[in-house]
């Protein structure tokens, strides 16, 4: 598919108008480490052990259990991808911005909004809406739209750090003006059309293995090019969360956003280092230094199977069931959930969902107590029901993460 499609052509057409001081794509080079890159043996059994491990804890994770956890999952990629970006927005505040419970301070109102945007995209993402095309022009500005059109007005305005201007960010259109990313000067504005074509012809239609490899290197050529007024970090994050979905099937339980942040400081000076230009002769072919693209792509790789390994530490179903169970308890000792909560937690928890019928045989009541039982329940958001009369599944609300899947973010504290 080419860059210049039906639901990118203004866009495009308006960069087309502007100042191209002629930049070769080759400046892009290398795509992806090469086959002749003594890394790349390293590299491909990385991505091999990735995707087996990612399969693994897919598969072992009941139905129920893990549309909840991608629930979660995708408040704590928001809160991650945020974070990096200096705005830290707790997936509590999340929680209560998607029930409309927004703060009275206007910045920290401002900030749920921008949280709740992201997680609209990424349940977008999600529901298959970037399928096939992650990678494409048309994926790219159609991401950056629906996160702008979802953010309130006093955020869609980028400061130049040198004059001060105060400059719209418009939502799904390509920047119309240079910037400057650290030493980083990316691509003129009229040069764009080019290097998105480029960017999308190297990173369509790859197999197995190099579309895991790719994830890694689109997320730093995607900051090289640097398409957009503001937005490029989280827009480049959500599309490697999309690539990863794809190629790996991941179900969405895990997120490369989490160990990015706890890694920031790595992150941001590997992504500093891609930017170089090949230092010698064993740097690789093209212009941009394949060492640096190597060590992050090795970066990348590791940090998803630490996060995918850390996730099914915290799932692991006697540890998750202890941790489960030992929260109910002290919750019936507290009067605010009713005796016997315990067993339809157990229950839900090893079978994925409950039809809610089957919660008088297992608590042993009447009715009647069933039926306060599942709602005290779906009230401390323990279980979730799509209607009145559907099967009880488990939640894992923020406000009980911290007791359920402990290190998955910091305690709220305020």
């Amino acid at each position: 598919m080419s860059v210049i499609s039906a639901d990118n052509e203004p866009a495009i057409a308006a960069a087309l108008n502007l100042p191209d001081r002629g930049e070769s794509i080759a400046l892009m080079e290398p795509m992806v480490v090469s086959e002749s890159s003594r890394h790349r043996t390293a590299l491909c059994d990385l991505a091999i052990e990735l995707a087996g491990k990612a399969a693994g804890f897919r598969r072992s994770l009941p139905r129920g259990v893990m549309a909840a956890l991608a629930d979660l999952v995708r408040a704590m990629n928001c809160y991650y991808s945020n974070l990096i970006e200096g705005h830290d927005t707790h997936p509590v505040d999340i929680e209560r911005a998607l029930k409309n419970d927004y703060s009275t301070d206007p910045a920290q109102r401002d900030l749920q909004l921008e949280a709740k945007a992201h997680i609209a995209v990424q349940k977008w993402i999600d529901d298959g809406g970037l399928k096939g095309r992650a990678t494409t022009g048309s994926g790219l500005l159609e991401t950056h739209r629906r996160f702008g059109e979802l953010l309130p007005g006093d955020l869609l305005w980028a400061k130049d750090p040198e004059s001060g201007e105060r400059i719209r960010v418009i939502p799904g259109a390509l920047r119309e003006r240079d910037v400057r990313v650290g030493r980083h000067v990316p691509v003129s504005p009229g040069a764009l059309p080019r290097f998105l074509a480029r960017f999308e012809a190297g990173y369509g239609n790859l197999g197995p293995t190099d579309a895991i490899l790719a994830a890694a290197a689109a997320h730093h050529r995607l900051l090289w090019i640097h398409p957009f007024l503001d937005g490029n970090g989280r827009v480049a994050r959500l599309i490697s969360y999309a690539m990863l979905l794809e190629t790996l099937n991941t179900g969405g339980v895990w997120s490369i956003a989490r160990g990015l942040a706890r890694n920031e400081g790595t992150y941001k000076s590997q992504l500093v280092a891609c930017d170089m230009v090949r230092r010698n002769d064993l740097d690789g072919r093209g212009h941009l230094s394949e060492e640096a693209l190597a060590e992050f792509t090795r970066f990348f790789l590791t940090t998803c199977i630490d996060q995918v390994k850390f996730m099914e530490s915290l799932v692991q179903p006697d540890r998750l069931r202890d941790r489960i169970l030992i929260w109910a308890e002290e919750e019936i000792r507290a009067d605010t959930l009713p005796p016997k909560s315990g067993a339809v937690l157990e229950a839900v928890l090893y079978r994925g969902e409950l039809p809610r019928g089957e919660v008088a045989r297992i608590t042993g009541t009447s009715e009647r107590q069933a039926r306060r039982v599942t709602a005290a329940l779906i009230e401390q958001e323990a279980l979730a029901s799509a209607s009145s009369r559907a099967p009880l599944r488990l939640a894992f609300p923020a406000k009980l993460a911290s007791r359920w899947l402990p290190g998955l973010f910091p305690e709220k504290t305020a």
